[in-house]
């Protein structure tokens, strides 16, 4: 296995979800759930998990009446999700390798 693969951040629903937040900043919590097609509570869930390993934060603020949640990767979860993706993007070299290999 390589080493810069992250089996934490590879769970599906989290893999998602760091992907979707790598090319911004602060991205509404409304907008994560509706794209990722979750629940309030699954979503809350993956964002806890992440924030507890560094890798994302959570700020919460008002506009208008409504509050609103935001969320972001940290410098950390940046580089994870860039080691990770690079991990998975060297099996997939090495597969296409090896199959080519074997034809």
């Amino acid at each position: 296995m390589d080493p810069l693969f992250d089996e934490f951040l590879h769970v599906p629903a989290r893999l998602s979800l760091v992907a979707l937040l790598a090319p911004a900043d602060w991205v509404d919590f409304g907008f994560l759930r509706d794209t990722l097609e979750t629940s309030d509570s699954a979503l809350s869930k993956q964002i806890s998990a992440l924030a507890n390993a560094g890798y994302t934060e959570v700020r919460k603020g008002q506009e208008s009446r409504t509050r609103r949640t935001f969320v972001r990767l940290t410098p950390d979860g940046r580089r994870a999700f860039e080691r990770h993706a690079a991990a998975l993007e060297r099996i997939v070299a090495a597969s296409r390798t090896q199959a080519g290999g074997s034809a």
